[in-house]
């Protein structure tokens, strides 16, 4: 998706996986990227190659701090809000952090938009639908979340960002998008995250056992994080409002995903099950109905393809 609408972006942990390819794609269509990110879940090594570039910036701060977005000089013309741990081994660490983020940092970045009459678009997540009771989920569904369970401060921080969000559209007419990720993965993941692919790469690569959930039989939807930049930059290009979903049809248990990567990686680890998490979900997929028709967006890149790369990125930088 070409971005060169937009003169000045903001993006909100931008240091972070997705993030880092969203700045990425934005300076190289001519954009100029302040990139915000306090490093608590991101890395400075995965925005190293663009600090050279005369375009971007990095800001190290917390969104959740109101004078950190306020700082930022005018005018914006888009602001990307991607801050959050995302995976559960952060947000589990980060319990009351996650929650600010999802609340105060949300408020201070649609601040930052309205000030400049800018373009917002919050990164939600598929978890805003929790344990689902339909399959696949569209954009209608309201979901099965559980608020005190160890997941709501995930969950409900993206629920109540997504309530925001909506409020400043209704209430101040601000210009806002609101874009619900499914199970994003590609290179810059962090080995020791607590999710499935880059979990399963580096046991593989390391030759310890491949910890699999439970019996292994839940699903998700595999995303490759150049078809989820597109689908986010599709989106702010657009003027839809959303909630739209932006993920892959390619569901598979993570049963099959582990014996994939000892297939890919040629390991010699064994499968060990392990106790599955709290409420974690039994199905993912999205309905991307609404993506297709509006965006004109579907992923290209098959799941095979996406975990070759992957595999190959943690082999070769040795990130484990």
């Amino acid at each position: 998706m070409d971005a060169r609408r937009w003169k000045r972006v903001v993006v909100t942990g931008g240091a972070g996986f997705v993030g880092s390819h969203l700045c990425e794609r934005l300076i190289g269509d001519g954009a100029e990227v302040s990139c915000v990110d306090n490093l608590v879940t991101g890395s400075r090594e995965n925005t190293a190659a663009l600090e050279q570039h005369r375009n971007f910036t990095f800001v190290e701060g917390d969104v959740s701090h109101s004078g950190t977005l306020a700082a930022i000089p005018g005018p914006v013309d888009l602001v990307l809000h991607l801050a959050c741990p995302a995976s559960p081994a952060d947000y589990l660490r980060l319990p009351l952090q996650t929650l600010e983020v999802g609340s105060s940092g949300t408020r201070n970045a649609l601040e930052l938009a309205r000030r400049d009459g800018a373009r917002f678009l919050l990164a939600s997540t598929s978890e805003v639908y929790g344990d689902p009771l339909e399959h696949p989920q569209s954009e209608g569904y309201w979901g099965n979340v559980n608020p005190i369970g160890p997941r709501s401060v995930y969950d409900e921080s993206k629920r109540y960002a997504e309530a925001l969000v909506s409020a400043y559209r209704r209430t101040h007419g601000t210009d806002t998008a609101i874009v619900r990720i499914f199970n994003t993965y590609g290179p810059r993941m962090r080995a020791g995250d607590g999710r499935a692919v880059p979990t399963f790469i580096r046991q593989a690569l390391t030759g310890d056992p491949l910890t699999v959930a439970g019996d292994g039989s839940q699903t998700r939807s595999l995303t490759y994080v150049d078809d989820t930049v597109d689908g986010l930059l599709a989106l702010a290009v657009s003027g839809s409002p959303g909630p739209l979903n932006i993920g892959s049809g390619d569901e598979t248990t993570m049963l099959d995903l582990a014996r994939q990567i000892l297939d890919l990686t040629g390991s010699a680890s064994t499968i060990e099950f392990v106790d599955r998490p709290a409420d974690d979900p039994a199905k993912r997929r999205p309905d991307t109905e609404a993506a297709r028709t509006q965006l004109g967006w579907e992923p290209r890149v098959e799941c095979a393809e996406g975990l070759k790369r992957t595999v190959e990125w943690f082999a070769r930088t040795g990130a484990l």
